[in-house]
This record gives structure tokens, sequence and C-alpha cells, in this order.
């Protein structure tokens, strides 16, 4: 007798019902993701095993299939049926085919390499490393799962809306009848996050219960999924338009767009998007947008908060590296706390993917004369140097085209030294700046175009890069360097004392030469560096000392980041691995502002949201008044000049829709309320929030209004936060969104939400209207 695997023996009848279901369950699935008849499809959905690896002694075998969801995997024990678990494709990074992950490098040998492949997750979840029977069989697998998790990432709004909700509808469905009680429907509501009661329940109920059965089922329950998504703010938004019988025009759309949008639009553009947006064949053919045509339009990705042409390179990538803000990050090994967290070459690929261009790598000896990088004087585990530099050469250009920066702290002997340059000359190769770009020696930086695909080395350097087109240049023994970033900053007493029992490190001169546009330097004050330092000496700052500079000298450090670089870096107090705001650094013009990746907390979402734009390259212009030598900006004072642009920001939150729960108890309902928050300049910094909606995390409505005055708009950044109001405890965070005020979109715009991590939330978003004018 068939049946799935975890699941109790049926009876024929039983059998053959449970199968139909599954089936019309699996075929609307693949309908709506546009995959009929799609072999790899079939090939997940029929499942088949793997062996799952967890060391070099734990591989055992797992069975995997795809369910009639084609959203979640399923994954059971081949020996007991308790051991079943499920993971959403939504939550897949990417698959890797071979043997890359650090999990598989150690607990596998190199036969096995074409049968591997690896499951890389978002946010922290660990790896699945997997080995199948076959070469052929892997690369099943991988190709099979990255079609269906692109072809999900191609569903537009509406579409995975359509799918989360038909899904927590057959989750209701205890008895998998294909119909829904009453009492299943209030089980269905909690799933999507809303509370009623029970008299609206029952009306909501003897509504669509055409049949009078007392069940809906069918169309009914089309009806009840027509019922739940009604907006009516859309609604009136269409019905202000829609001036042709009930539909929208062309001119009609162009009014829209012009008067709501302030969009520059043509007849032309009306017509494309109705032949683009437009499910009514009839409507289309008549030239007309319906409202579900209209809805689809709204929640295109051009149609969203963020201007479309932010989403691309757009600003000018031929100006000197040092005029760029560089997304940065700080402990890159670490995937959690930096006293006992593990360190892992997957830290390294994460944070590349998420477009970081300036990577730190704190190497020690290592057994065997490999070096190692792991947190010096603490418990964190230890990864090799070679292997950190591998997967940083894998995953380095996956998101961003443009420059990476290896930030070296270097606690490693010559010899060793010696090693880490090897690796890096032989795994790097001619990606790697081993001498400067052009002929003669160099007085500014090369720019982020002219290094695109390139490595280049911050470190400790013997001598000036003049020496290296001097006849004779320094030997490898010339100078003793202390290699140790809290030696640039203000210690404390117990940091001092270290520093100075601490055994000087000799620096070999195949590692010295290697550093070219970034050598470290200490600092001695901006008068010393302005007379004593070339364009390409840098130096580091703890975050305390930075912040104390661009509080009390603010403009002072403007200058000096308009030709040097600075780098900021987090107290070493914050042993959480947590961060600080680098809002007030970037006001400074300091361009490596590097936080911990690994950490998420609103410090990184503003971070995220800095370097959203500009096709998340890591890269953004600084803006012009922070690249000039004489400027006299002054975040702190605000003294008159161009940066001075008064503009008021207006934003109504309107509503949401598809909130996520934040606490798991199924009797547990969403209170959401929403904060606008300003970050910039100092004058620019506010916050302001709505009322709380109670027990509905579904449809949740404010129509709010807000006022921002900005001063400096070029260095103002909006975060849109939605928050779990909860009056014995603070507030849980539900999702956010941050961008540059500069890449806003005006008009009637849907905010997609971010959860903690940084990943998108499939179906939760807000609506709002946002405008923008020069202040009176």
């Amino acid at each position: 007798m068939y049946c799935l695997r975890g699941e109790p023996k049926l009876s024929k009848s039983e059998e053959a019902l449970r199968h139909a279901r599954r089936q019309n369950v699996i075929q609307m699935n693949v309908k709506l993701l546009g995959m009929e008849g799609d072999p790899d499809l079939q090939f997940l959905l029929q499942g088949g095993d793997l062996l799952k690896v967890l060391s070099p002694s734990w591989k055992k075998t797992r069975y995997f299939r795809l369910m009639e969801d084609c959203k979640t995997m399923w994954r059971e024990s081949k020996k007991t049926f308790r051991d079943s678990k499920t993971f959403s494709l939504d939550e897949i990074s990417s698959v890797r085919m071979g043997r890359h992950s650090e999990g598989l490098r150690k607990n596998t040998e190199d036969q096995v390499e074409g049968r591997c492949f690896s499951i890389m997750f978002k946010g922290r979840r660990r790896n699945l490393d997997l080995i199948a029977s076959s070469e052929e069989e892997a690369k099943r697998w991988v190709s099979s799962l990255e079609k269906v998790v692109s072809s999900r990432k191609d569903l537009n709004r509406q579409q995975k809306t359509e799918h989360w909700i038909f899904s927590c509808l057959r989750k209701a469905d205890k008895n998998k009848d294909g119909k829904i009680s009453q009492s299943e429907l209030k089980d269905f509501l909690r799933l999507i996050n809303v509370e009623v009661d029970d008299d609206y329940a029952e009306m909501l109920f003897q509504k669509c219960d055409k049949s009078k059965s007392g069940f809906l089922a069918g169309e009914e329950i089309e009806h009840f999924y027509e019922l739940l998504t009604h907006r009516e703010e859309m609604d009136v938004i269409y019905g202000e338009y829609a001036k042709t019988t009930g539909f929208m025009s062309p001119q009609n759309l162009v009014d829209f767009l012009m008067k709501e949008q302030r969009e520059k639009a043509m007849l032309a553009d009306a017509h494309g998007i109705i032949q683009k947006h437009e499910p009514d064949e009839n409507a289309k053919e008549k030239n007309l947008l319906s409202k579900d045509g209209f809805l689809r339009y709204m929640h295109h990705p051009d149609a969203l908060v963020l201007n479309p042409d932010h989403r691309e390179v757009h600003q000018d990538m031929s100006r000197p590296l040092n005029d760029y803000f560089i997304s940065s990050s700080h402990n890159t090994y670490l995937m959690e706390d930096q006293l006992r967290g593990p360190s892992s070459t997957e830290a390294y690929v994460r944070a590349l993917l998420k477009g970081c261009r300036c990577v730190e790598l704190d190497v020690w000896d290592g057994s065997d004369n490999e070096p190692e990088i792991y947190h010096g004087y603490t418990l964190t585990s230890k990864i090799l140097f070679k292997d950190a530099i591998k997967a940083i050469k894998e995953y380095a250009f996956k998101t961003s085209d443009y420059p990476v920066i290896l930030s070296l702290e270097n606690h490693c002997s010559v010899e060793q030294q010696k090693v880490m340059a090897h690796h890096m000359s032989s795994i790097l190769g001619g990606a790697l700046i081993t001498s400067p770009l052009g002929d003669g020696m160099p007085t500014d930086f090369p720019s982020p175009e002219e290094l695109k695909g390139k490595f280049l080395i911050k470190g400790k350097r013997l001598n000036k890069l003049e020496a290296s087109f001097a006849p004779e240049a320094a030997a490898a023994d010339d100078m003793d360097v202390t290699e140790d970033e809290s030696n640039n900053e203000d210690e404390d007493e117990e940091e001092e004392e270290k520093r100075k029992v601490r055994k000087k490190l000799k620096l070999a001169k195949e590692l010295s030469d290697m550093v070219v546009y970034c050598k470290s330097v200490h600092f001695y004050g901006f008068e010393d560096a302005k007379r004593n330092l070339s364009f390409y000496e840098m130096s580091s700052f703890k975050e305390h000392k930075a912040v104390t500079l661009a509080e009390e000298s603010a403009n002072s450090y403007i200058r000096h980041n308009v030709d040097k670089l600075s780098r900021i870096y987090p107290a070493g107090s914050r042993t959480d691995s947590s961060n600080y705001n680098p809002v007030p650094l970037w006001n400074a013009g300091c361009q490596i502002v590097a936080l911990n990746f690994q950490t998420a907390c609103t410090d990184m979402d503003v971070n995220q949201g800095r370097f959203l734009v500009n096709g998340k390259s890591g890269y953004i212009l600084k803006p012009a008044f922070m690249r000039d030598v004489a400027t006299e900006f002054d975040p702190i004072t605000l003294t008159r000049g161009d940066w001075l642009k008064h503009k008021t920001l207006h934003v109504m939150v309107v509503s949401a829709q598809q909130l996520p729960k934040v606490n798991k108890k199924k009797s547990s309902i969403v209170d959401p309320f929403v904060k606008v928050q300003v970050y910039g300049v100092p004058a620019d910094v506010a916050e302001k929030e709505t009322s709380v909606v109670e027990n509905n995390g579904f449809n949740p409505a404010w129509n709010e209004n807000f006022q921002f005055d900005v001063n400096v708009p070029e260095l103002a950044l909006v975060r849109f936060a939605v928050e779990d109001h909860d009056s014995t405890s603070d507030n849980e965070f539900v999702g956010q969104y941050s961008l540059p005020l500069d890449s806003l979109k005006m008009g009637y715009r849907h905010v997609p939400l971010l959860n903690k991590n940084g990943d998108v939330l499939p179906s939760a978003g807000l609506f709002v209207h946002i405008m923008v004018v020069d202040a009176e």
C-alpha cells in the first residue's frame, strides 16, 4: 500500500482520496510557479535519500522531498518517523555544488567531491551539508533546488500573498477534507495573525457559506479569500482615477502617475504598464487597467518606495577611492560573540554576499606552519588563513564587482607572514594589487571602476611606497612593527600595560610589499597627518576616539578624510559583538566604518540602508561638500553652505499587510505600531510613531501623518520599523526597511519589510504616502 513516509497507513479509499487532494494542491502551486510539467520540480516532489554530514563520524541517511505547497522541504530520518523537520525554500541563500562549505572540507574526503553539495541558509542558521549517491544525482538536486528557489523569487508580492494564505488555509483544514468549518476558520485567522470576536467570525462565515452546508469549499473559499484580502484604501485610490466605466484608461493612469506619484509619464508608459500587469485579457485588449492590474503594478519593484534607478549602479564610480563610503565589516570571521563564538569561513561568505567590501582577518601563528584566524586571547574557534582567502576569492564579486579590501591584523612571526603572502599571491593571483596602477609614483587613489575585480591589502609596510621607486628598498629586518589595532587609539591603563609587555613583531618583506594603497599608520593628530602622511597612509580609530573627534573637531576630520582613508572599529569592550551607530562617523567623512555584520541590530539596519542603493555595490559616493579640501561643513554647528537644502518630509502611514507572528504561541496575535525614524546630522535626527492596532497583524490600518524637517538631505536616511506592542515588557521587533532620503519615491508606495537578519519578509509590507518638498 502506498503511503508517504511518516504517515500512518490508510485504507485504499482513504489513500486514493488523500492522493487526489495532494495532487490538486500540487497542481495549484505548480501553476502559480509557472512550472507545469517541469521535470526538476517533479524530481523534488518525489524526493530521495541523501547523506547528512555533521562530523567525520556522523553521516546519516535522511529522506528529503518538496511538500505539496512547493515551498517547504521535508526532511526525515530513514530509521525513525520521529525525526522529521522542515525548512522553507525562502530561507535558502544559495546551493553550492562540491566540498565548498567549511563542514564538508573538514568532514569528508577528496574522493566524494563530486557527490557533495551544501544548502546555505539566510541568517545564522547552520548550513546543510549533504552527499548524494552519485555525482549526477548531486547535480540534479542542486539544479532543481536552484530553479525552484529562483521561481519563487520571481513571484510578485500578490502571488506570494495568495500562496501564503492558501498554505494557511490548508494548515487550518485539520481533517484534510478540503473544507473549512467555522471553528477551523477561527484557527485560520489566528494563523494569519488576526484575532476576531465570535460574532464577526460567524458573520464572515455566513456571508461566504452560500450553500448553507456549514462548511466553506471551492468557490466559497475563494470568495472568503477575496473578502479577506480586500483593501479599502486601494479601492479609494483606484476609484479616484478609474473614470472609464470602472476601469483606468491610459490617460487615467498617466494622471495618477503625474499627480499622485510625481513621476514623468506619457501615454506610452501607461500602455506598457497595462500590457505588463493587467491579468484580464479582455481588459488588456481594450487597453484598460482593472483594479487587480492596478494592485499588481503597485506591488512591482519599479513602483515601490525605493527609486528603481538606485537599484543599479547610478553614481560616478570614477572618483578616487577615498571619495566613497565603503561597506565594512569588523571581526568578519566570527559568527557570534568575540569571546567564545565560532570562527568560520561562512562568516566571510555571508558578509561578502551582503555587499561588504572591507573584511578583517586577525591572523596568528598556527600549527604545521599554517597561519590561523581567530580572536586572540579568547576562546573563539580557529580557521586556517588559506581557507578564509579561498572563500573570499570565491565570493568576493558575487554581489558587487568593485574592489575588496583585506584588512590584516597581523600577529604572526616572519616565517608565517611569508606563508600568508604566499597564500594570498597563489590564491588571489592577478586579482591582487601588488604595485601601483599606471607608471610612476601615484599621487591619488585609483577609482573603484579602475579597481573592479581587485583585492587591496590593508596592513603595515616597512617603508614609504615612494621607496619602491628608489634604487634600494629596505631589507626585511629593517624595522620592528607592533601589529595591533589598540595601540592606535586611546587605550586604558590595562591595555597600555599589555601593549608594553607584548613582544614586538618583525614584518616580512614579502607581506610588506603587498601593501600598496592602504598602509596602516599611527594617528598623531590632524596637523601631523597633513604634514607628514602620504595619501595612501591610513589610520584606524576605535569608536570612542572617532566619535570624540567627530563631535569636537568635525570639520578637521572631514578635511582629513578628503584625501586620506579612515577606518573605524568597535571598542574591545563589546565582547558580545554589539555595534555602534555608524551615522556620526559617516557625517565626519569616515569611509571605512566597520560593524559586526554577524549581529542583528538597528545599527546594522541603518548600515544596510546606506548601502542598499547604487546597485548594492558597497561603495556610496560622498556628497560634494565632503570631497572639498577647503570645505567648511560641520555637521554639529551646521554653518551656512551649499549642504543646507532644507526639505520637509511628509509621511502618511496608511496600512500594513501580512505581518509575521513574532510570538509563535498559537493564541498570540501582533499588536503592531510603526516607527518612522530619520538619521543624519544631529539637527535632523527624529522619530515619530503611530498608535497601536490591537490584535491585527494581517491588515492593520493607521492613516496617520507625520512631518520631519531635514536640513542636510544628502546625509539623511529614513527607517520604517514595525514593532509588536507589549505593555509589560520590551516591544518586539517585527520588521524594518531603511534607505537614503534621496532614494525615496513620492506618492503612494508599498514598503517591503526585512527581518532582523536583513532578509525580505516574503508577504509583509507597509503602505505609505511620501512627499518631500522644499521647506518654506
